[in-house]
């Protein structure tokens, strides 16, 4: 199956790199071959995987999956682990600035040369079976981290869950974060069908830790069908906090720990996040001991950019890669925590793929300038898409439309006031341009 119909790439028809072409040859070749295919199914990574002789890629290995909130439990997951001192292996997608965000040991990013040499050795074993960009990419990854003598290793479901390319690996835990509505084409119109493709990742007798507090009835029917160990936030764990301290409590039965810092992601979902990153560790203690000093410690270092990601120079920027109704809906209830006395510009790219409207509406009442940008992808909505669906919610708003991130950078500029915001928000793609347009300035981010 394929996403969206593509011109041919004259790329397409050239043989692979050498390791030695370095990285950005090896993603044009693949981009060509297989920019913008999703192709669900585990057939054929696992026939790879076999030439590859993939086989446990560490000791433990824990799935996250998740329509929201995926992406700050793996970062908490990896900095606590870090912390502890662990050798920690990390895949996640889409990326920001630079591919090798997606592969991580210890947090830092595997260089060009490591890739390469990953890319290569799926290119020799594959022979003719063909491989989605996404599927190509996890099996490099897998084969660098069999290599590198990990303790743990951490993959980030790409797309549902049950046919997605990591879920070729059984986790000895499995969780699955909170479950909204998005990439319905492939998933399903409602959440009970995307929770029953995001419990793909269960397996039988194994733990798997479900952190959405109103969490559909498909994740325990899953579980009971498939015969692994549910435990649900609210039923088998949970948390409180303590206004007067700031900070807070998560327990399990007899299990406790007491003065939780927040941790150091905006939000007050991120506590629903950590209680169940914690659950997963407390689960897998016996093997891998993490103390509660360790814990408070990741979850106080946890990094993660791009989400409700905040830099003051200079202007005032909090950038978001929230794409679906449900995700807007948490950053319009985090941005009321941090409210500003100047006016708020919206600086908004999307794919063609998502709920604009239903992205759209929470903000309504908290922008007061729209900046629309199309985005390069294939599938990005164009600027003019986005604001009819703006304009369908509040004829009267002020709104612009922009060829790039950087056109509407430029004049967001020219208007903006010290005390004024940017929201940079709908897409990774979005972000990203942002984050390069800060590069291209000096400018450091934290």
């Amino acid at each position: 199956m394929v996403a969206s119909e593509r011109a041919v790439n004259p790329l397409a028809a050239l043989p692979p790199p050498s390791t030695e072409a370095g990285l950005p040859a090896w993603l044009a070749w693949l981009e060509a071959r297989h920019g913008e295919q999703i192709d669900l199914g585990l057939e054929r990574c696992r026939e790879v995987a076999g030439r590859l002789n993939i086989g446990r890629p560490a000791p433990i290995v824990i799935t996250v999956a998740g329509t929201n909130g995926k992406g700050s439990s793996v970062a908490m997951l990896e900095s606590i682990y870090i912390n502890a001192g662990y050798r920690v292996g990390t895949y996640t997608s889409p990326h920001l600035l630079r591919f090798n965000e997606r592969m991580r040991m210890n947090g830092r990013p595997l260089d060009d040369t490591e890739i390469c040499r990953g890319f290569d050795k799926v290119e020799r074993e594959r022979h003719s079976v063909s491989l989605t960009y996404f599927e190509f990419s996890t099996l490099a990854a897998l084969a660098l981290f069999q290599q590198a003598k990990l303790d743990i290793l951490i993959l980030e479901v790409g797309l549902g869950g049950r046919l997605d390319a990591v879920n070729i690996i059984d986790p000895d835990v499995a969780l699955i974060a909170a479950i909204g509505l998005d990439h319905e084409d492939w998933l399903g119109e409602t959440r009970e069908a995307i929770g029953r493709e995001k419990a793909g990742i269960m397996r039988p007798g194994v733990p798997v830790v479900c952190s959405d507090h109103a969490v559909p009835a498909s994740i325990p029917q899953c579980a009971s069908e498939v015969g692994a160990e549910l435990e649900l936030l609210g039923a088998d764990f949970t948390f409180d906090m303590d206004p007067e301290t700031e900070q807070w409590r998560w327990w399990s039965g007899a299990d406790a720990i007491d003065c939780l810092p927040v941790p150091a992601l905006c939000g007050n979902h991120q506590l629903r996040n950590a209680a169940g990153v914690i659950k997963v560790i407390r689960l897998l203690a016996q093997r891998v001991p993490v103390s509660s000093e360790q814990i408070k410690q990741g979850l106080v270092c946890v990094q993660l950019h791009g989400r409700f990601h905040a830099v003051r120079r200079p202007l005032q920027y909090i950038m978001d890669v929230a794409h679906n109704p449900q995700a807007a809906e948490i950053f319009r209830a985090t941005l009321d925590q941090n409210p500003t006395s100047g006016k708020t510009f919206a600086l908004i790219g999307m794919l063609n793929t998502k709920n604009h409207i239903g992205y759209l509406r929470p903000l309504t009442d908290v922008v007061d300038r729209w900046c629309f940008t199309d985005l390069p992808a294939t599938n990005g909505a164009r600027a003019t898409e986005l604001e009819s669906c703006l304009k369908k919610l509040m004829p009267r708003a002020w709104s612009r439309c922009f060829d790039s991130v950087a056109a509407a950078h430029e004049e967001i500029s020219r208007q903006a006031s010290p005390d004024d915001r940017v929201l940079v928000l709908g897409s990774s793609i979005t972000v990203g341009a942002m984050l390069k347009i800060f590069e291209s300035l000096q400018l450091e981010i934290d």
